[in-house]
């Protein structure tokens, strides 16, 4: 005589199944979330590296004192052979009602500081890729000292050096520091 016996899972087996089932994604899950939210750190660094490098190389085309010639001549701030007094420490900054577009040496670039759609580039334009801003949620800093002895601090006294820091900070609050001197020559 043949007993037919039910096919398919009992429920203890179904339990069991949908247990190893939950631990084995949860694993999985825990893995992967986190590298995918990674995933977007380098792209944010790269372009941190562009705005900070391109901010940097406009920052350092420019004259290093508001009181150095800027024809071609030979005569700088700060020159023995000259009466030429550099800005003071306590002056560096933009000149009086000078905005981005009408920088013209170094420190006038000192205490810039912007963030998201404020970010253009150095002819006032907004910086956009397929039509949404590049640089949303990044900021930026720029500060600018005299640096004679090129120690990377501050010095007291006006000197032939000036050291230029650009600090991007990226959407997920990673700063992002670029520095560079700038001589009186």
């Amino acid at each position: 005589m043949l007993v037919n016996k039910p096919k398919g899972f009992t429920l203890i087996e179904l339990v069991v199944g949908i247990v190893v089932f939950s631990i084995a994604l949860v694993s999985f899950m825990s893995l992967v979330v986190p590298q995918a939210i990674r995933s977007v750190d380098p792209i944010y660094q790269i372009r941190a590296s562009e705005l900070g490098q391109s901010l940097l190389n406009e920052i350092t085309s420019k004259s290093f004192d508001e009181n150095s010639d800027r024809t071609g001549g030979a005569t700088l701030c700060g020159a023995p052979s000259t009466t030429i007094t550099c800005t003071d420490v306590d002056d560096l900054g933009p000149d009086d009602d000078e905005n981005r577009t009408a920088f013209d040496d170094v420190d006038d670039y000192h205490g810039l500081n912007v963030s998201n759609s404020d970010i253009k580039n150095s002819l006032n334009q907004s910086i956009v890729l397929n039509d949404s801003f590049l640089y949303a949620g990044f900021s930026l800093n720029v500060n600018v000292v005299y640096d004679e002895d090129m120690n990377g601090t501050a010095d007291t006294a006006v000197g032939n050096t000036k050291l230029i820091t650009v600090t991007i900070t990226t959407p997920n609050n990673e700063d992002i520091s670029f520095s560079s001197f700038r001589s009186n020559y």
